[in-house]
């Protein structure tokens, strides 16, 4: 670290500077002192910057490249064998299923960002087209995390920075003017739990698109190589530690994980709004340790659970299927039974 000066007018500004070097990419942290300052004061504001910029280098240094350590074939293996065991398979679903699975997807994932809309009313917005009297933005974005779906179950694209910027407008075209747009200079993003502490602080802004295009190359690079359940926790946790975003990295996250699945013929996955804390914690353990293994284990709880709502909503619509046919039938019965009477009644008649 070094001090500059610079003449402006009558006043000599003093700045402690510090370069940082990212593979071809260099940065430069600059942090003021002030004007016209005796060396003493220089030197007293010099280690309270120096400790500033060692804390934004930390920032720099605690998002890396995806899995910065290669897993081990045993891991590999024990992996795919639990991928193996998934209760649910892609090619069984049909198209009533895809749409009942959209429909918990949309309340889930918008619900674990705070949308008011509950189950039913997120049904009635997206098959019957009935709006409920809520945030006109919740019904904005449960409409577009609906279409976001049937999007990614249409492409062919894996992952790139495009798809990323396209999923986000598709979400949330009708809600946020920035929609598609990732994050400007000089926004930050900081993630505050109920009690207003720090749970993550995302990339900083001048990092995303090189930790975005790291991410597209490490997938590229591994797609072969690894089980699809390893490469959707990895896109899906590394692009939550970056946020990318102002807003809606959570929704994105989420459905690029379902892209990843879905391409590698996995079923796509459901994460239970009341799994959430759960959820966050497993994000938690990839950021500080690069830990996987807590939300390879929530998601395979996350497949039992799917496939049990999905056999129930199965079973729940044959029901009132038979109840339709039953009554029906019933209306049939009686308008026999009604013509048979008028006939008889004509017959006798003198």
């Amino acid at each position: 670290m070094h001090i500059e000066k610079r003449v402006v007018g009558k006043q000599v500004k003093y700045y402690l500077a510090h370069s940082y070097r990212e593979g071809i990419k260099v940065y430069k942290f600059r942090k003021y002192l002030g004007a016209n300052l005796i060396q003493k004061k220089i030197e007293e504001r010099k280690k309270i910057a120096e400790k500033l910029i060692l804390e934004e280098i930390h920032r720099y240094n605690v998002i890396k490249d995806p899995l910065y350590v290669e897993l081990s074939e045993e891991n590999i293996k024990s992996i795919r064998q639990i991928q193996s065991e998934i209760p649910l398979k892609i090619n069984h679903l049909s198209e009533r299923d895809w749409i009942n699975f959209s429909e918990l997807f949309t309340y889930n994932t918008n619900a674990i960002e705070g949308s008011k809309l509950n189950l039913k009313e997120v049904h009635d917005l997206l098959v019957k087209d009935r709006w409920p009297k809520k945030s006109k933005e919740d019904i904005a974005e449960a409409f577009g995390v609906n279409e976001a779906i049937r999007f990614i179950k249409s492409t062919n694209e894996h992952l790139s920075l495009e798809l990323i910027k396209k999923i986000h407008k598709i979400v949330f075209k009708n809600s946020k003017s920035f929609a598609g747009k990732l994050r400007k200079r000089g926004e930050e993003v900081v993630v505050i739990d109920n009690e207003k502490n720090i749970v993550h602080e995302g990339a900083p802004q001048a990092r995303v698109n090189y930790l975005l295009k790291e991410l597209i190359r490490w997938y590229n690079e591994h797609k072969t190589k690894y089980p699809a359940l390893i490469l959707g926790v990895i896109v899906h946790n590394q692009f939550e530690n970056i946020h990318p975003f102002r807003d809606g990295n959570g929704r994105v996250g989420r459905i690029l994980l379902n892209n990843i699945l879905i391409k590698h013929n996995l079923p796509p996955m459901n994460i239970d709004f009341k799994n959430r804390g759960e959820y966050y914690s497993s994000l938690k353990e990839y950021e500080t340790s690069k830990d996987i293994m807590p939300t390879i284990e929530l998601f395979l709880k996350e497949y039992k659970n799917l496939k049990g709502k999905l056999d129930d909503l199965r079973k729940k619509k044959l029901e009132e299927k038979e109840i339709l046919e039953d009554k029906d039938l019933m209306s049939q019965i009686r308008a026999s039974e009604k013509a048979r009477k008028t006939q008889k009644t004509k017959k006798f008649k003198y």
